[in-house]
C-alpha cells in the first residue's frame, strides 16, 4: 500500500498518568527516558517484572495539560493501571484507564509523516520505526471522522498488521509472553525502546547484564511462511530438534522466536507442516558469529 491510509487499532487503549510527579514517576518504571517526551514526540517502553521479564509495553506521549498518555494493550490497560496505582505511594501522581474514552488508531504508508499534525487528536511518528507510521489518539468514536476529514482513506486493520509482521515490531502480549519474555531477545534495543543511560528502573539490572555479557541467544524475527500459517505457539524444529516458536501472524508472514544459530544456518526451518524462512530487517543488529 504506497498511498497514506489509516486503520482502527480496537486492541489498543490509553492510560493517563498525571500530577506533579508524573515524569520521575514513570522514569523509576518503565526501560525508556520519561524526560524524553514532548508534544509530538513519544517513546516507546517496557514495563518489567523485578526479573527483568516482560509485564506491558507502552508509547509514552505528551497529553497536553501535563498529562502523559499510554497507549497500551486494551484488554490489559486495566490491570496496568491498578498495578500503576499500587506502585504510586506518596508519589503525587493519579492513574486513570481511559479507555472509554479514547480510540487508537495508524497512518501508514509513503509518507504516512505528511499528515501530521492531526486537528482534535494526539499524534506522533511512531519511535520505533518512521515506517510504521504515525500513532493517533482520539476521542471515542472520532478517530475515522477525524482522518478522513483530512483525506484518509480508511483500510482493514490486517493491512497495517502485514505491516508490521514484514517489518518484524512485536505487538504486545501477542508477541512477549508476560513475564517470560527479555526485552533484548526482543528488539527493544533497536527499536528504541530503552534507554541505556537514564539510571534505574525496575528490572533494569537482568536487562543491562544481558546487554553488556553478550548472553542474547535467540532473537524475534520475522518469517515468511510457505505453506499454511500454524496457530501461535507453534514449535519451530530444525532436524527435528526445537529451535523457536511462532508468534503473531497473518496469512504468509509471521514473527517468530529463534534460536539465532538455526535462523542463520539456512536450514529447512519448519512449524506444523509448513516451511518457516527468517528474514533480517534492515533495523536489527545481530552479534557476529564468533562472538562468545
Amino acid at each position: 500500500m504506497s498511498a497514506p491510509h489509516f486503520a482502527l487499532l480496537p486492541h489498543r487503549s490509553v492510560i493517563a498518568v498525571d500530577g506533579d510527579d508524573r515524569v520521575e514517576f514513570l522514569q523509576g518504571l518503565i526501560s525508556n527516558d520519561t524526560t524524553k517526551v514532548a508534544p509530538g514526540r513519544a517513546v516507546w517502553a517496557a514495563l518489567l517484572t523485578p526479573q527483568g521479564r516482560f509485564l506491558n509495553d507502552m508509547f509514552v506521549v505528551d497529553g497536553g495539560n501535563g498529562t502523559l498518555l499510554l497507549e497500551t494493550e486494551r484488554e490489559r490497560a486495566p490491570a496496568l493501571a491498578k498495578k500503576l496505582n499500587l506502585y504510586k505511594l506518596r508519589s503525587k501522581v493519579t492513574v486513570e484507564d481511559r479507555s472509554a474514552a479514547m480510540d487508537v488508531a495508524v497512518i501508514f504508508g509513503a509518507a504516512a509523516e505528511k499528515a501530521l499534525p492531526i486537528d482534535g487528536a494526539i499524534s506522533f511518528v511512531d519511535p520505533r520505526l518512521a515506517d510504521l507510521g504515525v500513532r493517533v489518539l482520539a476521542p471515542t468514536g472520532q478517530a475515522a471522522a477525524l482522518l478522513s476529514a483530512g483525506g484518509l482513506a480508511e483500510a482493514p486493520v490486517d493491512d497495517y498488521d502485514a505491516l508490521r509482521l514484514s517489518l518484524g515490531a512485536p505487538d504486545g502480549s501477542r508477541d512477549l509472553p508476560v513475564e517470560k519474555a527479555l526485552l533484548l531477545e526482543s528488539g527493544f534495543d533497536e527499536l528504541n525502546g530503552v534507554d541505556w543511560k537514564k539510571g534505574c528502573y525496575m528490572g533494569q539490572e537482568l536487562t543491562a547484564r544481558t546487554k553488556y555479557r553478550g548472553l542474547v541467544r535467540k532473537r524475534l524475527f520475522p518469517v515468511r511462511i510457505e505453506g499454511t500459517l500454524p496457530v501461535s505457539g507453534t514449535t519451530i524444529e530444525l532436524d527435528g530438534q526445537d529451535v523457536g516458536e511462532l508468534r503473531s501472524g497473518a496469512g504468509k508472514r509471521a514473527i517468530a522466536m529463534l534460536r539465532l544459530d538455526a535462523a542463520r544456518g539456512g536450514g529447512a526451518l519448519t512449524a506444523g507442516g509448513a516451511r518457516i524462512v527468517p528474514e533480517f530487517p534492515a533495523w536489527m543488529r545481530l552479534p557476529e558469529p564468533s562472538d562468545p
